[in-house]
């Protein structure tokens, strides 16, 4: 691409911005930029400066500059490091500690002098606070600066704890938290009451003055917030706008941070584009929502005065286009999510063959199936399908302490009105309370707190999948090993793992999948459970299982941000009668309703969410002059 289309295409950007293919190559390339400056800065006899970063973010980029020491020899013995931030109050030994998150990330693994680490200090008095923040600032000072400031963002926008509001000479000072940010900390502190409401932060003005500043961001979840801080209007309600102001910025983001940029999103006002068959039904989609008119109604002038004029051109008029998209997307509605029999299925998404189809439910956690397609769930055994669902993790994290006393209350009387003795569980009882009443904030339960969470949700989900018409020999529940810690932090992946995945598929031999492709739950479970069961069907492709060819896997969402309607491949819609069916199911998740333990952003109950998603994702396709049907869940097929 030439630089004046480049400069064409990032017209929209007020501040350089890199995308790589996903965060993995985008850390390595941070990481090995770091390690050519504190390799330059040695050769001359210097010292390196870094401004460093917490959180999820830059994790990767630490991993990579511990293989480049350990592995090529990289040396930190002349680098002096600054971290943004510290929670007030928080001791340096407490797991949610940035100091802690620091040594297990990076110190404790390369050959750098402790004594050049910098943290701010959360056990400080508060009259103590306003001398050590100057001291700090005057430190980074007579060191010449920083080299290189390394940053990630905030969904507030912030900038190291810089919420809205900060100004863009702030230095580094005591600060009080947004609730946003508070909630996105709340799973590491075991609920958000348990987050500090202060933090000891650098200052904006601070991380101004580093000679280079490097931000990252992964995932959708970044997505809108780096599109206000790129292409946004400089803003104290979004700090990280300031930095349209230096010229020494870079952000660098993977594909999904970058797609709400205009050149990823709708890049048809930027240039002239390719138009394949999935950029002209989003197009079309986004104009008719923009303008507000049903799909049919567009016109040659519409097209023209929003940037489209090259698509009415190129495969005009506007109403073949119109009648082209229109059509696809009414080929998406099906009310026979398992194929209908004996029917023309060319314009249908899912096979008419076999009639009655094998159809997998896998739900990462023991609600999941309901909540994100509950209904299409029991539409799938009324219309007959040997239907399973396979409950991949316990959850036995996200249960209250007081339901487990609860029901264990319920068993020792229940034990004993049966004439039963029941001292064993009543010494279990005195010490589950006992723990529960001492216990801290993300402390691990004991294994019989562990089991019993585990117990509840199992139930639940018995009755869920009850409820949905199936019998108990096709309910499985895999515990799978790499949930099973505990604790909110969860093992890697093991082959155990993937084996149990595949021994179920084996057993089924399924001609449906249906996975969670919500990747941006705030527990990461979803994204981890998926990534199972794509590398099962990989490894059972690849030792000659032949029914995995005839094997179609649908991802669903709902449970916490639903597909885009110009996405959906599948939408099944729901009639009212389906709709209270679907709520009754998730009822069955008592543990779950009211408040769950982590609700996320979305502070609504499970069942109230499910509801609205699927009736604006009705409304979505009314709007567009489809059909107006009471509820719709929608659904995108994956391929291999």
């Amino acid at each position: 691409m030439s630089r004046l289309n480049l400069l064409e295409e990032t017209r929209f950007e007020k501040l350089p911005v890199t995308v790589y293919p996903d965060q993995h190559v985008a850390s390595q390339t941070v990481a090995r930029r770091i390690a050519d400056l504190i390799k330059r800065k040695q050769q001359n006899g210097e010292k390196t400066v870094l401004g460093l970063a917490t959180g999820a973010t830059p994790v990767g980029v630490y991993a990579e500059l511990v293989r480049l020491h350990k592995e090529e020899g990289l040396s930190f013995k002349d680098v002096i490091t600054f971290n943004l931030d510290e929670y007030y109050p928080m001791q340096p030994t407490a797991v949610q500690s940035y100091v802690t998150f620091m040594n297990e990330n990076l110190f404790d693994h390369i050959d750098i002098d402790k004594k050049n680490v910098n943290i701010p200090d959360g056990t400080l008095p508060l009259e103590e606070i306003p001398a050590f923040c100057l001291a700090y600032e005057k430190k980074i000072e007579e060191l010449g600066g920083l080299d290189l400031q390394v940053l990630g963002i905030g969904r507030t926008g912030h900038i190291g704890f810089n919420e809205p509001g900060s100004a863009p000479n702030s230095g580094t000072r005591l600060v009080t938290l947004d609730d946003l940010t508070r909630r996105d900390a709340s799973r590491d502190f075991g609920g958000k009451e348990n987050v500090p409401t202060k933090a000891i932060t650098m200052g904006i003005g601070t991380i101004f003055k580093a000679r280079e500043i490097i931000l990252m961001a992964w995932n959708g979840k970044k997505a809108s917030i780096i599109k206000k801080a790129v292409e946004g209007e400089i803003s104290s309600e979004v700090p990280a706008t300031y930095l349209q102001l230096s010229d020494n910025v870079e952000f660098v983001l993977d594909q999904d941070a970058a797609s709400a940029l205009t050149r990823f999103d709708t890049p048809w006002l930027t240039r002239d584009c390719l138009w394949d068959e999935a950029l002209t039904k989003k197009a079309v989609i986004w104009l008719s929502n923009t303008v507000k008119k049903p799909i049919l109604k567009l016109t040659d002038e519409d097209y023209n005065a929003h940037g489209m004029a090259q698509l009415a051109v190129d495969r005009g008029p506007a109403y073949n286009i119109n009648i082209d998209i229109f059509n696809k997307l009414q080929h998406t509605i099906t009310g026979w999510p398992g194929g209908k029999p004996h029917a023309d299925d060319t314009d249908r998404p899912e096979r008419a063959t076999p009639a009655q189809k094998r159809s997998l439910i896998f739900s990462p956690h023991p609600d999941d199936d309901v909540i994100s397609m509950g209904g299409t769930f029991i539409r799938l055994v009324d219309q007959g399908h040997d239907v399973h669902v396979a409950y991949q993790t316990s959850g036995n994290t996200a249960v209250w302490d007081d339901d487990v006393l609860r029901y264990m209350e319920f068993a020792i009387d229940f034990k004993g009105s049966i004439g039963d003795d029941n001292s064993r569980l009543k010494a279990i009882y005195e010490d589950m309370r006992q723990f529960i009443e001492q216990k801290q904030p993300n402390q691990i339960d004991t294994p019989e707190i562990q089991n019993v969470k585990a117990f509840i949700r199992k139930s639940e989900a018995l009755a869920g999948a009850r409820y949905a018409g199936l019998q108990d020999d096709h309910i499985h529940f895999q515990a799978l090993p790499f949930y099973e810690t505990g604790k909110t932090r969860k093992n890697t992946v093991s082959d155990l793992d993937i084996q149990l995945t595949m021994d179920l598929m084996q057993r089924v031999k399924p001609h449906q999948v249906f996975a969670a492709g919500d990747f941006e739950d705030p527990h990461g479970t979803h994204i981890v459970c998926f990534n199972i069961i794509i590398e099962a069907l990989r490894r059972l492709k690849n030792a000659g299982e032949s029914w995995v060819d005839d094997c179609w896997l649908w991802m669903y969402r709902g449970a916490w941000h639903e597909f885009a309607t110009h996405e959906i491949e599948m939408a099944v819609p729901l009639s009212p009668m389906e709709v209270e069916r679907k709520k009754n199911a998730i009822f069955k998740h008592q543990s779950q309703k009211d408040r769950p333990v982590f609700p996320g952003d979305d502070e609504r109950e499970f069942w109230v969410r499910a509801q609205e998603r699927n009736r604006e994702t009705a409304r979505h396709y009314d709007r567009l002059g489809l059909a107006d049907y009471e509820a719709m869940e929608a659904f995108v097929r994956y391929h291999f």
